[in-house]
């Protein structure tokens, strides 16, 4: 009896299907996506040194980097469901978990802080006392470097006033002499001197932990596991930032990413002292900084922390 005209069709399909196969290979799943909002700057150069050297998906992981303005922008566009993780300065997590955002850190990124003050070379101010009443740059009142120098200008008898200026503008300010100081970190520190600017009160932020990798509360609880691998990227990727912080590769990458010249780069890198290890005593009392300022009415202490990483990074 002959086979119908379907049978013949359908095993003629599934023999194009057996031939396509055997020459392209079985279709591969995709990597888990981890979307990360990040303001570009050299201190999250182990983020783009992870990506750039396909560290990422050695542990099995699609990394997306969404550019974005500020810190600020960082954290909402987390808080908001549009990414997953960000990097900032440490005190962005602190006051947005002390408001309720449903965020974690999960990492620390690099510590001690490096923001620092820098003057012209005859200026005025030398003591903390001088700070009182001063124009000083900064990029915002909650950066650690900020709060470190606004509590000690309060303990000398005064306050100066900040003007929310980011590092390049900063600078511009400064060449202006429409601030009496700014308030930078890397690479602008490095630009800011060679340029012929001095650092004033170098060790006032020295001891402040710069920096932390933070999470939603959403992705810790559906895919926990993916952010280990990727704090597990990241460290490896720090390994190599720190073997030769000037290697021509990774100053390549810094200066892709973040625009900076190159020998501000090279002038700066080895002062950012990557790491994946919370500094907990340390944050929570950055948490105390922030709750003597005013800018939160409790320190969430533990609460920081992603419980997830208990034993990995804290």
């Amino acid at each position: 009896m002959r086979k119908s005209g379907t049978s013949d069709t359908w095993k003629a399909a599934i023999g194009v299907l057996a031939w396509i196969i055997s020459v392209a290979g079985p279709v591969e799943a995709a990597l888990p996506k981890v979307v990360v909002a990040d303001a570009n700057t050299t201190h999250h150069l182990n983020l783009y040194v992870a990506k750039e050297l396909g560290i990422f998906e050695k542990h099995g992981l699609d990394v997306v980097i969404e550019s974005v303005a500020d810190n600020a922008a960082a954290r909402d566009l987390v808080v908001s469901g549009g990414a997953d993780v960000f990097w900032s300065c440490p005190t962005v997590a602190i006051a947005a978990i002390a408001n309720g955002a449903p965020i974690r850190s999960i990492a620390q990124v690099k510590r001690p802080c490096t923001s620092v003050l820098l003057v012209e070379p005859n200026s005025p101010i030398r003591t903390f006392a001088d700070l009182k009443g001063r124009e000083i740059a900064g990029i915002s009142p909650t950066c650690e470097a900020v709060i470190s120098l606004a509590v000690k200008a309060l303990d000398a008898g005064g306050s100066f006033d900040l003007q929310r200026l980011a590092g390049g503008p900063a600078i511009a300010a400064l060449a202006s002499r429409s601030v009496d100081g700014a308030i930078l970190e890397e690479p602008h520190v490095s630009i800011a001197e060679l340029q012929g600017y001095k650092v004033l009160f170098p060790d006032v932020s020295a001891g402040i932990p710069c920096r932390t990798i933070n999470a939603s509360d959403r992705v810790l609880a559906n895919s926990a596991e993916d952010l280990k691998r990727f704090v597990q990227a990241i460290d490896e990727a720090n390994a190599v930032i720190l073997a030769n912080p000037v290697a021509d590769n990774i100053v390549d990458i810094a200066a892709r990413y973040t625009g900076a010249p190159k020998e501000a780069i090279v002038h700066g890198n080895d002062r950012l002292k990557f790491t994946i290890i919370l500094d907990t005593k340390g944050l929570k009392l950055l948490g105390d900084e922030l709750l003597k300022l005013g800018n939160i009415k409790e320190n969430p202490g533990n609460k920081l922390f992603a419980e997830a990483f208990r034993g990995i990074t804290w």
